[in-house]
């Protein structure tokens, strides 16, 4: 019985709540959409995506401190700390805009495929890839030079993408439900894979050290993809309406943003099994995100919407309410 009870003990408090909350709000103001943003810890900086802007965050100071613009439909941004150099995707112009990470100042615009979305910096080839979402392909550039190499054909409709610094970057196809694999110094595809039960997979995230790759996806599935033998070896439940995922080494910890029901969905390694361990509360509309791997806090951007019209689920964006949610412990 003393067993039993321990056993029990020990179940609960691995499926406890793990504590994360919404601990701020840092504002950015103005009008026009959002999709990614990205963490340079090196700087600590962080660059949002804003309908022709990137807004670049002081997450310390909790405050814009920069803003690059006049771009086109921005939806992603990579970072490359020992060049110097930022990168952003321009969905409207199929265009690279080249930046310098101290002064902001562009360095340079390489064209790309049809409107890329998602953008990756591979540091072992040291070139940036995009994912050419109308194209169903991927350019990649040479960071040092912003040099057009190749754009090849991947599948149809690539989304977000994740590298693992050896020289590997992949990618999910939100319509086939597939995820590939690309050898980042032949610009080729190397493998591909299914992600059933995943279904319109969009955001991804990696776990290095673990050989582990999350999709998140439209049917409110985190698929987990063993990198090894690039099969899905674990489907655990998400919220709804999800765009982007992240994951910190440091707890062990994969994320969901779900945009749709408001909320942020945690997933973990528990008992040799991937659980969902807690549904943390955001904001309608909060889909995309990143991770802070120095303070273990999460940031997604939102905006307040007034009151929903009658047939809709959500109301419109209130004039100058963009703003990074904060989630921490």
């Amino acid at each position: 019985m003393k067993k039993l009870l321990t056993l029990a003990v020990l179940t609960s408090v691995a499926f406890a709540a793990e504590g994360y909350k919404v601990l701020s709000k840092i504002k950015i103001g103005g009008t026009g959409g959002w999709d990614y943003l990205t963490v340079d810890n090196a700087n600590r900086r962080v660059y949002a995506s804003h309908g022709t802007a990137v807004e670049v965050i002081d997450p310390d100071a909790g405050k814009v401190v920069g803003s690059i613009k006049d771009l086109h439909g921005v939806h992603g941004i990579a970072i490359a700390p020992e060049l110097n150099r930022g990168f952003i995707s321009n969905g409207q112009s199929n265009s690279v805009t080249v930046f310098d990470l101290k002064t902001l100042a562009k360095l340079g615009e390489p064209a790309t495929g049809k409107n890329p979305d998602a953008i990756c910096y591979d540091p072992k080839s040291k070139r940036v890839y995009t994912m050419n979402h109308s194209g169903n392909d991927a350019t990649a550039i040479d960071a040092k030079t912003n040099e057009v190499i190749s754009t090849f054909q991947i599948g149809l409709a690539p989304e977000f993408c994740a590298v693992d610094g050896a020289g590997k970057i992949y990618v999910n196809l939100e319509t086939s439900n597939e995820i590939v694999e690309i050898d980042a110094a032949k610009a080729a595809v190397a493998r591909r894979a299914q992600l059933a039960p995943c279904e319109g997979p969009t955001g991804l995230s990696i776990d290095v050290k673990g050989k582990k790759l999350f999709p998140v996806c439209g049917n409110k599935v985190m698929g987990v993809v063993d990198i090894t033998s690039f099969k899905v070896v674990a489907s655990p439940a998400i919220g709804a309406g999800t765009d982007g995922g992240g994951f910190d080494p440091g707890p062990g910890l994969a994320f969901s943003a779900n945009g749709g029901d408001g909320t942020l969905s945690i997933v973990k390694l528990v008992n040799g099994k991937y659980e969902t361990v807690d549904t943390v509360p955001t904001e309608r509309g909060a889909r995309t995100m990143a991770v802070d791997e120095k303070t273990h806090r999460v940031y997604l951007l939102a905006a307040e919407r007034g009151p929903a019209p009658e047939g809709k689920k959500q109301g419109p964006v209130i004039a100058d309410s963009f703003h990074i949610l904060v989630v921490g412990k």
